[in-house]
């Protein structure tokens, strides 16, 4: 006869299947270092979603808007804390985990965000940005902006945080947008002839040239040759590719 008593015994029986519901509960959501999670369906207002198993060769164009106060430090879908100055954003379809590399087409900043959360359920907008990643983007007076997003692959490092705090990667100053193609053309040719490289740039659904020197190979090169232009050139700023 066992000397557990039955009371520590029913206990410990209850305990252990406890454990192995919890993995299978984790197993059905598909974790794997972040990168699956969040692939069941779900039902929100009457409607049911079913999230995408892979981010593999996503791109998406639609209006994207941003959540900001009213939810700061509260539960996202995927468990985290919302953090209005993280890079993140929420999106109905994609798995917990994919990094998104986000272009604005109105104005062709670019900004890099990580999937945490589900929304926006409103059938015009694709993406809910945070706070950090709408101003980066340039669209937090306006609330939304037509977008492109772009799912980003586990061997494409968007950037690389140096010990000094600086970012590595590609980076472009951004001086003009002009509907007018001559013109842009003439002012990237004038910046060529003072010694910069440069490009014009345009977006799908977007009809506007935007000239942009570079690349720089990082963030703070790139910043200082914004600063060095500034009192020339108003509105300019630095976007990442």
């Amino acid at each position: 006869m066992s000397s557990t008593p039955r009371p520590l015994f029913a206990l410990f029986c209850l305990l252990i299947m406890a454990i192995l519901a919890g993995g299978c509960s984790t197993r059905n959501v598909g974790y794997q270092n972040g990168r699956y999670r969040g692939t069941s369906a779900y039902t929100v207002r009457g409607k049911t979603y079913y999230p995408l198993k892979s981010a593999r060769d996503f791109v998406e164009t639609g209006v994207a808007s941003w959540y900001g106060p009213g939810f700061h430090g509260k539960k996202t879908s995927n468990g985290e804390r919302y953090n209005q100055n993280a890079m993140t954003a929420a999106h109905k379809l994609l798995p917990f985990g994919t990094r998104l590399r986000v272009i604005n087409l109105e104005n062709g900043r670019m900004t890099e965000v990580r999937v945490n959360d589900r929304g926006p359920f409103v059938d015009s907008r694709v993406i809910d940005l945070s706070r950090a990643a709408a101003k980066d983007l340039g669209m937090l007076g306006k609330g939304t902006a037509r977008v492109r997003l772009i799912a980003l692959e586990d061997d494409q490092e968007p950037s690389v945080l140096t010990p000094d705090g600086d970012m590595l990667g590609l980076f472009y100053v951004q001086i003009g947008s002009f509907r007018e193609r001559p013109r842009a053309v003439n002012l990237a040719d004038f910046m060529r002839t003072q010694g910069y490289g440069c490009r014009i740039a345009r977006h799908d659904g977007n009809d506007l040239n935007f000239v942009q020197l570079g690349p720089y190979h990082s963030r703070s090169i790139a910043e200082r040759t914004a600063r060095s232009l500034s009192l020339r050139y108003r509105g300019l700023f630095v976007i990442a590719e």
